[in-house]
């Protein structure tokens, strides 16, 4: 029985960064389909659903992609209303790669340092990578200080977060100038840089002066860097006396526990496999 992913991409056209990591994952046949909605998205769905049987259905997978995070989990779930009891297929979501990046980058950081009680700032907080690294975090019993240039919104995405991670330790910050960031990052453990392209949130000397600082990872890789002195391609690079990861860095576990996950998609007909799973995976294939 031939292997078939079906992507659901949410852009016009299927992104071929997915199809390239699908293909590589020993994927036998790949159906892609871009501009996915909940609207359009149910007959896909059902096409999957009802052409084989009920002990082959583990051979076909659902991926939902694109570079809109919120309209793959709107998709996402609007799959999953689509099934019904048994009858159902396994599905993967990782829009923009949101999932895979957020826990190759807390995956990283465990080399160095345990998360539980552990102080972590997660700077650009509120974008789709960010937010899952928060997740995870909390998961994981860090304190996480979840930060936004505005506190409203960093206070929306710890809200998010609560919902989904009970007794989650969380803590809305706003860093919309200087000063804001330097006393947001101060006496943390752990920074995750996860910003828009191209925004800097920290100077090398800003950087330095972190006396708690033990790991900072930047997952821009656009310049200039989100934090001053961490290069692209840093793996565990001690910089000032701080373990580094660049964005290329992190690139090596996230595109591991991407195919790891497409991998996993057909053990089973029933897997949903979301930011928690993908950690999960993450860890279990190893740091």
């Amino acid at each position: 029985m031939k292997r078939i992913l079906i992507q659901l991409d949410t852009d016009p056209q299927p992104s071929t960064f997915d199809r390239v990591v699908a293909v590589d994952s020993d994927v036998d046949e790949l159906f892609s389909y871009g501009g996915i909605t909940i609207e359009n998205a149910e007959p896909l769905v059902h096409g999957a659903m009802f052409t084989r049987g009920p002990k082959d259905l583990k051979s076909t997978a659902i991926f939902v992609g694109g570079s809109d995070v919120s309209a793959g989990e709107s998709v996402l779930a609007q799959v999953q209303k689509t099934f019904f009891g048994p009858v159902r297929v396994s599905v993967m979501m990782d829009s923009n790669g949101s999932n895979t990046t957020a826990a190759a980058a807390v995956l990283c950081a465990q080399r160095h340092l345990d998360p539980a009680g552990c102080e972590a700032m997660v700077l650009g907080g509120t974008g789709p990578v960010g937010l899952r690294a928060a997740q995870i975090l909390a998961g994981l019993g860090a304190n996480v200080r979840l930060a936004s240039r505005s506190v409203e919104r960093a206070e929306q995405a710890c809200a998010t977060i609560r919902a989904q991670v009970e007794d989650a330790q969380l803590k809305p910050v706003a860093t919309g100038n200087d000063a804001e960031i330097m006393a947001a990052c101060s006496g943390a453990g752990l920074i995750i840089a996860a910003g828009a392209a191209g925004v800097q949130f920290l100077s090398a000397e800003q950087r330095s002066s972190l006396e708690a600082l033990k790991v900072a990872i930047d997952l821009n890789a656009v310049p200039p860097v989100g934090l001053e002195g961490v290069d692209m391609m840093d793996t565990g690079k001690e910089v000032d006396g701080v373990i580094c990861y660049g964005a290329i860095g992190v690139g090596g576990l996230k595109m591991r526990i991407h195919k790891a996950a497409v991998r996993r998609l057909f053990e089973s007909n029933a897997q949903v496999l979301d930011t928690a799973a993908i950690y999960e995976i993450g860890r279990e294939i190893g740091q």
